[in-house]
């Protein structure tokens, strides 16, 4: 796959099982990279967190993983395996974590699953699960279904009506765990508003009382530094299609030492110790592969979807996460300086580049709004009564400069 580019992972001093946290580098903005991608040159394409375009390497690795298909006598054995190295080897270094525990899964649902029925025996009657109020779905049903299971509680930590919006909700979330919490299900940054969470207070938190940290990174990871080693979330479980550039149906996750011996939902037999010798697959064993091989989805070896994953995080990791949430933060730049001035941007400025969300007036027509931005070819997410624009290295000033005229007009 791709570059050539070194993926192994530098050497570092693990801490309870987790690596040492990386130190900070100053991130330069990134030249726009549009070329890399097929959109039509009259798109203004600003969504990324609905759906990323396929660039262009990664849309080339699955057509020639479909061309392998046509002769199936030249996949091998070892085809089975191959692809999933590098693929783990990429993310654990996007995360600064062990390539080894890495698994690949279809979707966040079926990563936080895993997760759930691996703690299942944590929760009792009197026992909570801290979520954030209206997080995504995917980090939701599985603790509902969980807590009906086995009489325990979520806990809904709501927004507060406050300047500090990032902050004060960080600091009630942190104030929601104590001595009964045995989960929190969270995300670096609310999926719809941008809000960035305080994780590395939120997981001292959940550490102190010996709860589990979950944590959904499918709005933050590919977008924004994440370190597994200064966080320390005992999972961390990743859509591919949005931020990592990859195709849909696919995933990431990666399990902290807390899930080093527990069970998966999916009993594939790629997973099983010895998978590797076809000739020996019937015998039986009970013992799996080493890591977190063990919790990848059925068929993980997807000869087409595989390896455009491992093409998209190829180019992310020769971009750099910090570099591709500098690039963001400098093109929304004027669109939060009109959003201060409008009045657009709520009770706090957006903690991320590469979400913001303006909050749009009482008054406002979102129809009006959404026509203005169809005629200027404008793609944005509407997301309850406000707008989510979330830019990425494919647009230039050009794309937020059609949006601040779209806003001009369908806002008046």
């Amino acid at each position: 796959m791709g570059s050539g580019l070194d993926t192994a992972a530098p050497a570092r001093d693990l801490v309870d099982g987790y690596p040492r946290p990386m130190s900070a580098r100053a991130p330069e903005p990134l030249p726009c990279q549009r070329r890399l991608f097929r959109l039509p040159a009259d798109l203004h394409y600003l969504n990324c967190a609905y759906m990323s375009p396929l660039a262009r390497p990664v849309e080339a690795a699955g057509l020639k993983g479909m061309a392998r298909k046509r002769d199936p006598s030249r996949i091998l054995p070892e085809h089975f395996f191959a692809d999933a190295i590098p693929v783990r080897e990429r993310f654990g270094r996007l995360v600064h974590g062990d390539a080894a525990r890495v698994a690949i899964i279809p979707s966040v649902s079926f990563g936080i699953a895993t997760v759930a029925r691996n703690l299942a025996a944590e929760l009792a009657p009197g026992r909570t699960i801290v979520v954030a109020a209206e997080q995504f779905p995917s980090n939701i049903y599985p603790w509902r279904r969980l807590a009906a299971e086995t009489g325990a509680e979520i806990v809904t930590v709501a927004a507060p009506a406050s300047e500090r919006r990032s902050a004060a909700w960080s600091e009630a979330l942190v104030g929601a765990i104590d001595a009964a919490t045995a989960v929190v299900a969270l995300a670096p940054l609310h999926w719809a508003d941008g809000t960035v969470f305080d994780l590395e207070a939120v997981g001292e938190r959940a550490r102190a009382v010996g709860a589990a940290l979950v944590v959904d990174g499918t709005q933050a990871v590919g977008a924004m530094p994440f370190d597994v080693g200064r966080l320390r979330p005992d999972a961390l479980v990743c859509a591919a299609y949005k931020w990592l550039l990859g195709p849909y149906s696919t995933g990431l996750a990666w399990f902290g030492p807390r899930f080093d011996d527990g069970l998966p939902l999916d009993e594939n037999w790629l997973a099983r110790d010895g998978s590797e010798d076809f000739r020996g697959l019937v015998d039986y064993t009970d013992a799996y592969r080493p890591g977190a091989v063990r919790y990848d989805v059925g068929e993980s070896a997807n000869l087409v979807l595989l390896p455009m994953v491992g093409e998209a995080l190829d180019l992310l990791l020769r971009w750099g996460v910090e570099r591709i949430q500098a690039t963001c933060r400098e093109l929304v730049s004027p669109l939060v300086e009109r959003g201060r001035e409008r009045g657009w941007l709520g009770p706090s400025e957006p903690g991320a580049g590469h979400i913001v969300c303006l909050r749009l007036p009482a008054d406002a027509d979102p129809a009006r709004l959404a026509s203005a931005l169809g005629r200027r070819r404008v793609a944005a997410s509407f997301r309850g009564s406000a707008l989510r624009v979330a830019p990425n290295v494919y647009n230039d000033e050009g794309d937020v400069a059609a949006l601040l005229e779209a806003l001009d007009e369908g806002l008046g």
